[in-house]
């Protein structure tokens, strides 16, 4: 039975992730050959991402602090019980490491899983083992989609909801006219450009898509969406 993704996709969850293994790591590194070296690189990119996330995270909240406080100095208002907002207090520093975190955890999860010693216990303590993963509902399963424009292309954005392991193709349409759903793409790798060229004048364009296993459908077509370009 296929199994999902050992990554994990939020933030916080990789971040903790990555602490998971840094704290598990080195009672096994004997065992499936990690140098010292190797488990002090894991390690300090834990830790930096994990500062990173921090500090993104209080930029964020202190933003819409200043950023409410910008508009009670502009508009007037009433003040807030807390007063004016301060500037935030940032964690610890740790040593910063080169961009690419999640590249070099997934090489070395690689390096990991190609050992000799390796089995689906120690991935599981590790935490690098995917959960088993079950077949979709074909009833109720369509792709989710959204348009926005870039430039003078319009990006089709979709994904595999989760369930990639089952599925081969997105099969996306479009209505440029009016008249009704046409071909556009067959497309596996997630996010589509449609290339057409925008007319001269403004044109309400509309897609849907559905999946694909093999040559036939499956599932429900997504819910239409649809953008104005041109003009």
């Amino acid at each position: 039975m296929p199994k999902s993704s050992y990554i994990q996709f939020n933030d916080d969850a990789f971040a903790a992730q990555l602490q998971a293994f840094k704290t598990a790591v080195p009672g096994y590194a004997t065992t499936l050959g990690l140098t010292p070296a190797q488990v002090t690189a894991q390690a300090a990119d834990a830790d930096y991402f994990s500062y990173v996330l921090a500090c993104q995270q209080l930029i964020r909240n202190s933003a819409s602090q200043w950023t409410g406080w910008k508009d009670l100095t502009r508009a007037g208002g009433d003040l807030p019980p807390s007063g004016a907002p301060v500037a935030p207090v940032f964690p610890t520093a740790v040593p910063p490491v080169a961009p690419g975190v999640e590249v070099r955890f997934r090489a070395l999860v690689k390096q990991i899983k190609g050992s000799p010693a390796y089995n689906e216990a120690i991935g599981a303590a590790l935490g690098i083992e995917g959960s088993q993963q079950t077949g979709p509902d074909y009833a109720t399963l369509a792709p989710n989609i959204n348009a926005t424009i870039s430039g003078t292309h319009v990006n089709v954005a979709w994904d595999w909801s989760g369930f990639s392991a089952f599925l081969d193709i997105c099969e996306i349409q479009v209505d440029r006219t009016g008249s009704g759903f046409g071909p556009l793409a067959f497309d596996t790798t997630p996010g589509y450009v449609d290339t057409e060229p925008f007319p001269s004048t403004p044109t309400k364009w509309t897609y849907r898509a559905i999946y694909r296993v093999g040559d036939q459908r499956v599932g429900q077509w997504s819910k239409s969406v649809s953008i104005t370009v041109g003009g």
